[in-house]
């Protein structure tokens, strides 16, 4: 009997992300969805062109895999090597990092939230294109847009003082900071952040009105259940710098908490498939890939944590875990109001920051007794970031290896959009408003593909020999497992 071949629907690229990727869905002759998946592709390569670079350039050449989150990966770098330096932070420095990493949720949060996410919630997942956008925002409600840039360029001021440059800076050294802030910086940023609290606030509102608004909707959009991870301080409290892994089941079972991140390699494996160059980790306790995968960010780290530190986003917190009977805690689309919530966090975060007398001392840096292996672990805007290096006798790289937010969320994100084209799309006719319910799920994930371009193993690699004229004469493929071929091909003008 002949098997009727599947349909191909290909979302690609994907927009109102960062970086590059598609989504392609296959559908019987009924039109039923038989499989979705994500893939990145596009492929970086900075595991391997760190190696033999000098230990105290990495900080400075990772922030490069993206412009959008470079003080995450520059910050974890840091700690990285704050542990082959033998460094203990001085308070100064401390405060100064956290003050840039700080700056760094807010203006990540804003720009997602606002810029990419905020059209479809706001108009609607199905509605026109040429409205849904930034520009469609700010033609229909202008002062939202306002706000948004307005607290994004704040959180870009905030890197400036304390990086050096709103993009890829210097700020973070092995061992601390080599500045901190002025009196004129600081007296700047002060002056400002009062506005930048009451906006955050109006933000927390304005997704909490969606909520109720479309309390049906939203509960079920992508809905699955995962394991979730996230740091949290030694007290419990949510804290985006330093802390232990904590991690537990979607019945709120513990799987391990206060962790130790300098040994995560015990508690994560790392897995590969052949039609994508993101990795997929899973939590070795729970077996494989395909059982053990796991979900981070603002919607882990709200949830996971026993408080926020300071009291406006705490107060926020508690009625977002109540929303519903905790179904909104529980839903795809809670990583909005989390992800607001965390911006509310950072913004009184950074108040405190900026009346802390240390910012503004000169004890910077500190070292102690050399070691050939660090590990630097942060919570970036999209979730835990793990940077791994090990450095020789000559201060070379010899190995990196580095598990970013999105990849964690790889599975999480896979399963989310099978979940809607599930929903919407089986037995439809497909229309560009159903596709962009996929890219909806997506995007609560606020997804930074670049980041996440990292193969482990043997990378995927054609490679075509073409005449001068373009003819092409041979072509020869690796695939996933090293094995190589030659295609038979006739010579064709390009």
């Amino acid at each position: 009997m002949t098997q009727t071949p599947l349909k191909r629907i290909a979302i690609d690229p994907l927009s109102r992300v960062e970086g590059h990727g598609k989504v392609t869905l296959l559908l019987d002759d009924h039109d039923r969805v038989v499989q979705a998946r994500l893939h990145i592709v596009e492929f970086r390569g900075f595991e391997k062109f760190i190696e033999g670079r000098p230990y105290w350039e990495v900080p400075v050449m990772v922030e490069r895999l993206c412009g959008i989150c470079p003080v995450s990966h520059h910050l974890a770098a840091a700690k990285a090597m704050d542990m082959i330096v033998g460094s203990q932070v001085t308070p100064t420095a401390m405060k100064i990092r956290r003050l840039m990493h700080y700056g760094q949720i807010l203006q990540s949060h804003a720009l997602h939230f606002f810029y990419l996410a905020s059209p479809d919630l706001l108009f609607g997942f199905a509605s026109e294109p040429a409205k849904r956008n930034i520009v469609g925002l700010a033609a229909h409600h202008p002062e939202i847009a306002r706000k948004g840039v307005l607290i994004r360029k704040y959180g870009q001021e905030v890197i400036r003082a304390t990086a050096g440059k709103r993009i890829h800076g210097t700020g973070a050294i092995p061992g601390g900071v080599n500045k901190s802030l002025s009196a004129d910086e600081r007296a700047a940023l002060l002056k400002d952040i009062y506005a930048i609290i009451g906006w955050s606030r109006e933000a927390v509102e304005l997704v909490k009105h969606l909520f109720e608004t479309h309390r049906e909707q939203y509960r079920e959009f992508a809905h699955f259940t995962a394991p979730a991870m996230c740091l949290v301080a030694p007290s419990g409290a949510l804290d985006l710098y330093e802390g232990g892994l904590r991690a537990r089941l979607s019945d709120g079972t513990t799987l391990f908490d206060h962790a130790d991140y300098t040994r995560y390699w015990e508690l994560i494996g790392e897995d590969v498939k052949p039609w994508s160059y993101m990795k997929f980790p899973f939590f070795k306790a729970l077996g494989d890939a395909e059982h053990g995968w796991y979900r981070v960010g603002p919607l882990a780290r709200v949830t996971l944590c026993d408080f926020i530190p300071t009291p406006l986003a705490e107060r926020e917190r508690k009625e977002f875990l109540a929303f519903d009977d905790g179904r909104a805690s529980r839903a795809t689309l809670g990583y909005h109001w989390a992800r607001m919530i965390e911006m509310l966090h950072a913004a009184e975060t950074i108040k405190e920051l900026l009346h802390d007398d240390d910012i503004v001392g000169q004890n910077l840096l500190a070292s102690g007794e050399r070691r050939t292996r660090g590990v630097g672990v942060i919570e970036a805007p999209r979730g835990t970031l793990i940077h791994h290096y090990r450095v020789d006798e000559n201060d070379l790289v010899i190995r990196a290896n580095l598990i970013v937010s999105t990849t964690h969320n790889n599975q999480a994100m896979n399963e989310a959009i099978l979940a809607v084209a599930r929903q919407y799309l089986d037995g439809q006719q497909i229309t560009e408003g159903l596709l962009n319910h996929v890219e909806v799920a997506i995007r609560a994930f606020d997804p930074c593909l670049s980041c996440a371009t990292h193969a482990l193993g043997r990378m995927p690699l054609v490679v075509e020999i073409l005449g001068a004229d373009g003819t092409a004469h041979d072509r020869v493929m690796r695939d996933m497992r090293g094995v190589c071929r030659r295609d038979a091909m006739k010579a064709s003008q390009p």
